[in-house]
């Protein structure tokens, strides 16, 4: 069984609701089911993704629900041997799982912030990382469509929508905490990376990822109690009337 919390990065947190959402990201479509606002994200629950439809011209932006560890469309069922909710960026675009995603389905995972815990021995300590001026974070994704070959073709739900999350190495204080750091990318490359006419390959994601060190480098963070339940108080720093 995958240990998610020594995975980077395996819980997320988004409170935005989807209206501000598509507010945010000039969305021009909102998909249906959008999930709630949630405090404990974990992989294979459904997440919203910012995405463009290269199916008309121009495309069209979009804000959808996927499955939150991609399934690559060449996968004969849901679940695979290794995690799929992170993608090391800097092999993505050789990797067979990814490789197609890279080239044209990329996308942004709007994200309040994300837990990651700091190991020591056997002792795990759980932090919260979000922007130093608490707006949201826009990271560098990777989607899928996946259509469930156990299911007929009049089943609505027999197509499959899912995402991953790029990662790179952590520098600075972040590397205190673990070696992984998710691709944080700058507003102005959100439309560059969501372009479906931009041939994606290792040096877009390679140039993807020194665009993220700005933002990764304005990240903070502090600790945290059990990140156990659903609700604002897990983010909430841990104090020391609260030890």
């Amino acid at each position: 069984m995958t240990r998610y919390s020594e995975c980077m990065c395996g819980r997320l947190v988004i409170t935005d609701s989807a209206p501000d959402l598509a507010a945010m990201f000039d969305i021009e479509h909102e998909g249906e089911n959008l999930p709630e606002p949630s405090w404990n994200i974990r992989p294979t629950d459904q997440i919203p993704i910012v995405l463009e439809s290269a199916k008309t011209d121009p495309p069209v932006r979009r804000l959808e629900s996927a499955r939150w560890s991609l399934i690559p469309s060449f996968a004969t069922e849901s679940t695979s041997k290794f995690p799929t909710f992170n993608a090391r960026a800097e092999t993505a675009a050789e990797k067979p799982t990814f490789t197609v995603s890279v080239r044209s389905r990329r996308a942004l995972v709007p994200a309040t912030g994300y837990f990651e815990w700091h190991t020591e021995g056997t002792v795990k300590t759980p932090y919260f990382i979000q922007s130093d001026d608490g707006l949201p974070l826009a990271f560098a994704g990777l989607y899928s469509w996946w259509k469930n070959p156990a299911a007929a073709d009049s089943d609505p739900a027999r197509w499959v929508l899912s995402a991953t999350i790029l990662t790179t190495d952590a520098q600075g204080p972040l590397a205190q905490i673990h070696d992984r750091t998710p691709v944080a990318l700058p507003e102005e490359w959100w439309d560059h990376w969501l372009d479906p006419a931009t041939a994606g390959d290792q040096g877009l994601v390679d140039a993807a990822v020194a665009a993220s060190r700005i933002v990764v480098e304005s990240l903070n963070f502090h600790e945290v109690g059990p990140v156990t339940g659903n609700g604002p108080e897990l983010i909430e720093p841990i104090t020391n009337d609260s030890m």
